[in-house]
């Protein structure tokens, strides 16, 4: 690891162990001793995202772990992570989780139930894309060992898992996949693998996941052929931006498109 990141990795486990504080870019540049500007610049370089947004996807994950693990209401889960205004801190944990504050507090039965389905689902091989187009994204996910569960793939228009992705699909094996309908734009690959065993809160909150992600973003152009993309999932990486995009949305969202294929074919 060279030195700029070993610096910057120093500021990271900062920011995880102080997003209670202030933390106010031109002071984290301090720490590294280098300039905002340049800061910035490299911060991005090692997590794909800018200083104060990457500290901001964090605390919105603080957000997930307080409303599945404590009693204190919305608001004063939001003035914990810096929102002031109840509505702000609503708009904002719905469009990076897919859900409001309440039903992510309230999900884990419906959780409990999707992920109950997709493992026994038996027609993978007719499992649903998103769209129909000519344009397709298609790869391999490898890891170190073995994997029994389902894999989670997005195509995503930031370098974060944030938000429902235009696209994606899910696979029940390390692999091939094939993401098609795929409509023109600027997109990173991510994905995450859930274990069969991996209990309810751990897909809530994937805090422990295998996950992997595109180092470039992929460009999508009419009727324009994506070069095959090869990915290894790997266990969480200090500069991995969290999983803030339900888990559990996806896996229903996906149930609906294999149920809505099945009585439609």
């Amino acid at each position: 690891m060279g030195i700029q990141h070993s610096e910057i990795d120093d500021v990271i486990t900062y920011i995880h162990a102080h997003l209670d504080e202030p933390l106010e870019l031109s002071w984290l540049a301090s720490q590294a001793a280098y300039s905002p500007y340049h800061f910035a610049r490299i911060f991005k370089s090692r997590t794909g995202l800018p200083p104060l947004y990457y500290v901001s996807s964090l605390r919105l994950q603080k957000a997930k772990e307080l409303l599945l693990r404590t009693d204190l209401n919305i608001r004063d889960i939001g003035m914990e992570i810096g929102q002031q205004s109840l509505g702000t801190f609503t708009t904002r944990f719905t469009n990076k989780v897919g859900l409001s504050p309440s039903q992510f507090r309230q999900y884990g039965p419906q959780a409990g139930t999707h992920f109950s389905s997709l493992r026994q689902l038996n027609n993978w091989s007719r499992a649903p894309r998103f769209s129909q187009t000519d344009t397709s994204v298609e790869g391999t996910i490898k890891a170190a060992s073995s994997l029994h569960g389902v894999i989670l793939i997005g195509l995503f228009p930031k370098p974060i898992p944030e938000g429902l992705p235009p696209h994606g699909t899910l696979i029940p094996s390390l692999g091939d996949f094939c993401i098609s309908g795929v409509t023109p734009g600027i997109y990173y690959l991510m994905a995450t693998a859930i274990s069969w065993k991996t209990s309810t809160i751990d897909y809530l909150l994937p805090h422990t996941t295998l996950r992997t992600r595109s180092k470039q973003p992929i460009v999508v152009e009419p009727f324009t052929a994506i070069a095959p993309q090869h990915l290894e999932l790997h266990p969480p990486r200090l500069e991995d931006p969290p999983i803030l995009i339900s888990l559990p949305l996806l896996m229903n969202q996906f149930l609906q498109r294999v149920e809505q294929q099945l009585s439609n074919p």
